[in-house]
């Protein structure tokens, strides 16, 4: 039986940070970088620093099941599926998509908000 790691304490020191950026995200785009950037600094606290995302490897997807996607290049490293596989960060990716996600909806609701702040 292999250990369950759990990486809890990372997720709550960077849930407040993450939960400012989307409140005071402008688009649904500002949602879906504000996700991948606090994506990137999770993985690179998780494995401390062995692992560095760049943008683009993981994706919010508003609409799909699991609402975010890992691109091939992370899915296929040994140590991303070792860890993904004994540990609460499946579960601690999808409450920081779930969060964004509320954010992207309500965004997604007011288009004309988010546009009148993009012309300015």
């Amino acid at each position: 039986m292999t250990r369950q790691q759990s990486f809890t304490k990372m997720e709550n020191e960077l849930l407040p940070k993450f939960r400012k950026m989307t409140n005071e995200a402008e688009s649904t785009e500002d949602v879906k970088k504000f996700f991948a950037y606090s994506m990137q600094e999770l993985f690179s606290q998780v494995f401390s620093g062995q692992l560095e995302l760049q943008y683009g490897d993981i994706e919010l997807l508003p609409g799909e099941e699991p609402p975010y996607r890992f691109s091939e290049a992370v899915q296929s490293l040994e140590d991303f599926t070792q860890v993904w596989g004994n540990s609460d960060l499946a579960h601690i990716v999808l409450r920081f998509a779930e969060l964004a996600l509320n954010r992207h909806r309500h965004l997604a609701k007011n288009p004309k908000k988010t546009e009148a702040k993009i012309r300015l």
